[in-house]
């Protein structure tokens, strides 16, 4: 799993991780038991301080999304996260945003965006 840091979101770093960690989980490309990368080596891989780190890996642990274990590292917790509808709402809302800036900006309109997402969806049927 490789997270990024969006620059221009808006959204704060620690957040950002929180989210696409959770979203890992909920599309199964993180499962229980999965050890996360260190405090550190995520500082480095994002280029971000690594307090950042600690205060996401920390607000998981306390939501029972990570468990840390001293000496050994951060692993996805039994539970599954919860993400609550207006935490799923702005999600969508960012996921739709960035779609379509990079659709205009590569000549699509709204119609051939919603044409190509609805061939998708009968791809998957």
């Amino acid at each position: 799993m490789e997270l990024a840091i969006d620059l221009k979101s808006g959204v704060p770093f620690y957040r950002q991780i929180i989210e696409q960690v959770k979203f890992a989980i909920a599309r199964g490309d993180l499962r229980p038991g999965d050890r996360l990368p260190t405090v550190r080596q995520l500082a480095v891989d994002l280029s971000i301080n690594p307090n950042t780190v600690i205060r996401a890996y920390r607000e998981m642990e306390i939501a029972g999304v990570l468990d840390t274990h001293q000496g050994s590292g951060t692993f996805v917790s039994g539970e599954p996260p919860e993400i609550d509808e207006p935490e799923r709402v702005r999600m969508l809302d960012q996921i739709l945003t960035e779609l379509m800036a990079r659709a205009s900006g590569y000549g699509f309109t709204l119609e051939e965006v919603l044409e190509g997402l609805r061939a998708r969806k009968e791809e998957r049927r």
